[in-house]
């Protein structure tokens, strides 16, 4: 006779780049086991690869294409998933910035950490009085691309990279040219017409992206400093 099956808890939760309610539930013991092995490699690419499986396999609603998704929806998902898994809190060691190296232990309620939004964000991005380039959000496999695959941090041809893969479309009144239909060289061509300005404000779109953020309170317990530090990114909440 076949051992029983265990019932698993669903939940449900709103992705933050698009509001649309979607189905999970807990990883298992068999994702647990992912996740340590990856974890103890600390290879930050192995340990993303095994949140997307992870995530993979606890999405219930259909349609949901994970290599598709945001960074931060990633994030923000992954974080509930773990919330509803092994704990409502989550533990996170601090390096107190006054002296940047006295580390203190916080534990922090994960219905606490959001995704915070930037008012000025934009998708859109104004090149000039008649042309108009529309952004899409990095997904997870070029945010580990340009991310997790290098030691000394990106370089000019990777953040161009990450640029073109981010570009939906430029449009005008008249014409709309698709980045899908476009040569990478031709992509290329074009970023290097832009001036100063305008390639600043298409880095502006990375930088005011909506984040996974908290902000915590830490005493230094050796000097009594009080310090006022902002956790963003996944990563920052499993140190």
């Amino acid at each position: 006779m076949p051992l029983p099956k265990i019932a698993t808890p669903t939940y449900e939760m709103v992705l933050p780049s698009s509001d649309r309610k979607i189905k999970y539930r807990p990883f298992l013991v068999k994702e647990e086991k992912i996740l340590i092995i990856a974890m103890e490699s600390e290879d930050q690419k192995q340990i993303t690869d095994a949140i997307k499986s992870v995530i993979n396999n606890c999405i219930l609603t259909r349609g949901i294409k994970v290599e598709k998704m945001s960074t931060f929806d990633i994030e923000y998902l992954f974080l509930n998933i773990r919330g509803k898994s092994v704990g409502e809190n989550v533990e996170v060691m601090i390096t107190c910035p006054d002296d940047n190296k006295t580390k203190v232990p916080v534990s922090i309620p994960l219905d606490e950490i959001k995704i915070i939004k930037d008012p000025t964000h934009n998708k859109d991005i104004k090149l000039d009085d008649n042309l108009i380039m529309r952004m899409r959000y990095p997904s997870m496999a070029e945010f580990v691309k340009s991310n997790f695959n290098l030691d000394d941090g990106i370089t000019v041809d990777q953040s161009f990279d990450l640029i073109i893969a981010c570009i939906d479309q430029i449009y005008n009144e008249e014409e709309s040219w698709s980045s899908s239909d476009c040569t990478k060289k031709e992509m290329v061509d074009f970023l290097d017409q832009l001036n100063s300005k305008q390639f600043k404000d298409i880095e502006r779109f990375f930088d005011t992206m909506p984040k996974l953020s908290h902000t915590i309170k830490v005493t230094n317990p050796k000097t009594k400093v009080k310090s006022e530090i902002t956790l963003e990114g996944l990563s920052s909440f499993f140190e």
